[in-house]
This record gives C-alpha cells, structure tokens and sequence, in this order.
C-alpha cells in the first residue's frame, strides 16, 4: 500500500476524512485501504484571556490516505463529498515517496508531544495591559518570548518608555 495524497475543500478535512472512514468500512474495503490521515499538529493560542488547545492543519485543504491503486478505491475516494480529486495526473495519481511519509508523520508526532504556545501579538503591535498593576496602560510590543508566554511591553510611564514584562494573559490586542 502507498500513500496519496487527496485534495479536498478547505475546512472540510476533518469531515471528508470521518466520511472515508464510515465508506470503507461500511462497503467491507478494509484489504484495500490502511491509514486515513488528517495532517495537523496541536497549538495552544490565547483566546479570551484563556490558554486554549487547537488542532491546526498542516496542510489546508489536503489529507493523506494509504490504499492500494485499484478502480474501486480510486471510484470511493472520489464518491466522497467534498473530495475534488487526488494529486497526480487525470489517469494516475501519484504515491508519496517513503521520504515524504517519514518526514509528515515525524512532523505530526512532534506537534503532539508539544504543543507550543502561538504568540498571539507581533513586534510593534499595540496591546493593552489587563491585569497587574499596570492595568489600563497601552504600549507596543518590543519582545515575544514564546517559550515561556511572556511578552515584553513598553509603556509610557510619566512621560518616560518603561519596559514591562508580562504574562500572554495579562495583556490584550487593541
């Protein structure tokens, strides 16, 4: 068996992949198909003063599916709503090399055993101190220090920059 990579309508991935799932076992084609993958990686992200686990593809729109080439698992792949076709040519879709197997699922396996803070503010980006002491200050961020979800804040403090460390939580986007 080989893996082919399936183009699919973005955002849909997650449901093309369940409904492939649900169509091999139920038409009994075990024998032709191994492993449907979702490519994505976990990444914890600030939303609403909160630290929130998330999914994020790694490849939009794309998901990777291990079968053998034969008329009957190509004519299910492509019965699946919201599959538009698999990479290659009209008449031959194109295996992935063992190379590129290897390499997407050492990618995948390293998102889940870390799932690493995403800074949700850029360098220069306006923010607003929420809590401390410093709460109601605006200032612009100088640095991110994403490993340790701190960021470092320059406000005016009488008339004067100040740089202030704080927490991810501890600050917001204007």
């Amino acid at each position: 068996m080989k893996f082919y990579v399936v183009h699919t309508y973005t955002g849909r991935e997650k449901r093309v992949k369940e409904f492939l799932e649900k169509a091999i076992e139920m038409g009994d084609l075990d024998k032709l198909f191994g492993r449907v993958i979702l490519p994505a990686e976990k990444v914890t992200r600030v939303r609403k003063s909160k630290l929130v686990a998330e999914e994020r593809r790694l490849y939009p729109g794309y998901i990777v599916v291990e079968m053998e080439l034969a008329e009957e698992s190509l004519k299910l792949v492509n019965s699946i709503p919201g599959v538009t076709h698999l990479l290659g040519t009209r008449t031959e879709p194109m295996p992935l090399t063992e190379e590129e197997v290897t390499s997407m699922l050492d990618q995948i396996e390293r998102g889940r055993e870390r799932a690493e803070p995403e800074a949700p503010f850029d360098k220069g980006e306006n923010v607003k101190v929420a809590k401390g002491p410093f709460a109601g200050f605006t200032g612009t961020v100088d640095e991110i220090f994403v490993e340790r979800r701190r960021v470092k804040v320059i406000v005016t403090i009488f008339g004067r920059p100040t740089p202030i460390d704080l927490d991810f939580l501890d600050v917001q986007p204007i």
